[in-house]
């Protein structure tokens, strides 16, 4: 029997077992979710393996120098004879914060170290730094930076107070998720009143190569920003500044989207995260601290990092699992499936992948909302993130806790589902309302992911 029969006729049977209707909309082989990227490794290692298909000597010497990069630590390796961390950071290395190549542990800590986490901030009104933008916080930026060189100061002290919430399966079933709340202390300067802040932790990075050679026109594609199929959901894409280009450009990296290409998002995190200047991010008239050489061979690692394998995709259970995932309407938001184009090395390029993200902003409710606007991105929007690798989460993290969603609120994968509002208020309430079998089989699935 062919292995795609073999499929429908263990979700037959799971059907008749739990006599529920169930979709056969998402059939397409997922297996490998990165392509031609794809690697096959569960283990604590899964995120760290250049591509397999990039096989050229000078792509993987490039590849190998930028790996250099993201290991670097700016507080301790001089350039040009100087230190050139800071003088305000949040971590001194790519490292620090993407562990493993994977999202960062929910951590604010005083200890040189640096903090995997990070608060973003702007002003309700006033003149944004670059056409579009969120509006800075005078002296500090969009960014709040809580560690310092030697005889300089942090911006603030970040705490984070965690406020429980009880709640309750349709079965009765009790389950509590958690809201962060800031505090900010010791700030070199007063913070202005009404400042806007959004927590953020570190995201995977693995794929992203793939993801920036997704098209514009794909991306639009599948925007609906007024709902003219009347499914509920309205994704679109977030309209943000090219800072390389000085114009308006898709959005497609970050929690709201925010940056157009992977270049910049990099970029910014040398210029934000640890204080180093680059080409995209100068300071004044100075010369950048990195050069072009450095930021673009550090792209290129991001890029060219290959993409875990989904895991059991023949397990019955996961089967049924998938077919939950499209029946609750997962995957109008979490789309299965893009193509790529012309990506930064051909080994990028014209790939199908399984990301299981459209890489819109969708409305998710008030429940998940910073009020934070960014760019065209309300306070209520956020991107979809990309679910492929998520089941590798803990191992990846070697024993730190895993956490989900922008904030790191969600301490699984079934608290983050149980936060979508929103736009994915009909999916939510469909999970809520399944039996524990079912709930389980979703998330065997999306554990193989």
């Amino acid at each position: 029997m062919r292995p795609i029969h073999r499929a429908l006729s263990a979700l037959v049977s799971l059907y008749l077992a739990y006599a529920i209707p169930v979709s056969f909309a998402m059939d397409e082989e997922i297996t490998m979710q990165g392509g031609d990227t794809s690697v096959s490794d569960s283990s604590p290692s899964a995120y760290d393996h250049i591509a397999p298909n990039l096989n050229e000597a000078a792509a993987v010497a490039l590849h190998e120098v930028g790996q250099t990069g993201f290991l670097r630590n700016f507080g301790r390796v001089k350039i040009r004879g100087a230190l050139r961390l800071g003088p305000t950071f949040n971590a001194p290395s790519c490292i620090s914060c993407h562990g493993g190549n994977g999202r960062g542990a929910l951590r604010v800590t005083r200890r040189a170290v640096g903090s995997d986490t990070v608060v973003k901030v702007s002003l309700p009104t006033g003149k944004p730094s670059v056409p579009g933008g969120p509006v800075a916080v005078p002296t500090i930026g969009l960014q709040i930076r809580d560690h310092a060189i030697a005889k300089h100061h942090p911006e603030a002290l970040v705490r984070i107070i965690w406020r429980n919430e009880a709640g309750a399966y349709s079965d009765g079933i009790p389950y509590t998720l958690r809201t962060p709340a800031l505090r900010l202390s010791k700030n070199k300067t007063p913070m202005p009143r009404g400042v806007l802040t959004s927590l953020r932790r570190a995201p995977p990075i693995f794929g992203t190569g793939l993801l920036d050679a997704v098209s514009d026109a794909e991306i639009l594609s599948r925007a609906d920003p007024f709902d003219l199929n009347s499914d509920g959901i309205s994704g679109r894409a977030n309209t943000v500044w090219d800072v390389q280009t000085r114009a308006t450009a898709v959005g497609r990296f970050g929690f709201k989207a925010s940056a157009p290409n992977l270049r910049q998002q990099v970029a910014a995190a040398y210029a934000t995260d640890m204080g180093v200047t680059n080409p995209l991010f100068k300071r004044g008239t100075k010369t950048p601290e990195i050069p072009a050489r450095i930021l673009d061979a550090t792209t290129f690692y991001s890029a060219t990092l290959g993409v875990p394998m989904a895991r059991d995709q023949s397990d019955p259970t996961v089967i049924f699992g998938r077919a939950l995932f499209t029946q609750f309407g997962c995957h109008s938001c979490h789309t299965p499936t893009l193509t790529t184009g012309a990506g930064s090395h051909p080994a990028l390029s014209n790939q199908t992948i399984h990301p299981f993200s459209d890489l819109l902003l969708h409305d998710m409710g008030e429940g998940l909302a910073d009020q934070r606007p960014d760019f065209s991105a309300t306070g209520n929007e956020w991107r979809t993130t990309p679910l492929w690798g998520i089941g590798l989460t803990e191992q990846v993290l070697k024993g730190r806790p895993a956490t989900y969603l922008h904030d790191g609120r969600a301490r699984s994968i079934e608290e983050a589902i149980l936060w979508h509002g929103g736009e994915a208020s009909a999916a939510q309430s469909r999970f809520r309302a399944a039996s524990v079998t079912e709930r389980e089989a979703l998330i065997r699935f999306l554990r193989g992911l």
